[in-house]
């Protein structure tokens, strides 16, 4: 069974929960007194943000570093952090104004930036593209740079949560779980992660407080779209599907 992050947009529910969270480096780093963590997190670089709003990325591979450190050293119980990827969905392509290619290209040599800067944080490479060839070149970019992902504890998979369709993102789990790499997919859902799950080590979604907006179900405020109430109980869910999903697999195999 993958292990599931769950997206939080409070950085206060890391002193308050022990389920695993999946925080941006957005949100913590506006904290001047962090939180220590009752259970395991990862940080998200807040890269979606960061591209769609600037074309490019301003806070630089030092200062992630740095921003980094202080987590894992006040906050603890850090598991990992996602690289500065340059996700490649139409909208970053267009702020950025540059190529497919050239964003992998730029992830690539941030991961080598952040590793020669830090080579003891837990920093997963991330790869990058839009169609399933374009995930094969990335992985090929990291190996001629140097970078064994087989290696790597895990590969973070990026710009597949965007799309109208789970069936190419299904795709492209398989094809680079079959290359042997154990895989993070970034902002995956319910949907996707009844197929991949064989092909993922772990998934993250912030889609509860989407769907926590047009619901009241603790009484105690208008929508559930800030309710950690409500994000654990819709947590549970979700892993209650995937069981099931694979306990069916399981019977058609059998």
């Amino acid at each position: 069974m993958p292990t599931f992050w769950l997206g939080a947009h409070r950085p206060y529910w890391l002193k308050q929960t022990d389920v695993p969270l999946f925080i941006s480096n957005r949100q913590l780093a506006r904290v001047r007194t962090l939180p220590r963590a009752l259970g395991p997190w990862a940080l998200d670089s807040g890269g979606f943000t960061e591209i769609t709003t600037y074309g490019e990325w301003r806070t630089t591979p030092r200062q992630y570093v740095r921003q980094i450190y202080r987590y894992r050293d006040e906050v603890g119980r850090l598991a990992w952090a996602s690289q500065q990827d340059l996700m490649c969905e139409e909208g970053a392509l267009r702020m950025t104004g540059l190529s497919i290619d050239k964003h992998q290209e730029l992830t690539v040599a941030n991961f080598l930036t952040l590793r020669w800067h830090a080579p003891d944080l837990p920093i997963i490479p991330v790869l990058q593209g839009w169609l399933r060839p374009h995930y094969e070149r990335c992985a090929e970019k990291f190996a001629a740079a140097g970078v064994d992902l087989t290696k790597e504890p895990l590969v973070g998979v990026g710009s597949i949560c965007r799309r109208p369709g789970t069936f190419t993102a299904g795709w492209i789990l398989e094809d680079l779980h079959a290359m042997g790499l154990k895989l993070h997919a970034f902002g995956y859902k319910k949907t996707g992660l009844a197929v991949s799950w064989p092909h993922v080590a772990s998934a993250d979604s912030m889609a509860w407080s989407k769907a926590g907006r047009y619901e009241r179900v603790c009484g105690t405020h208008n929508s559930e779209a800030n309710c950690l109430t409500y994000a654990r109980s819709w947590r549970r869910d979700l892993l209650g599907h995937l069981s099931e999903a694979r306990a069916g697999t399981y019977h058609r195999v059998r």
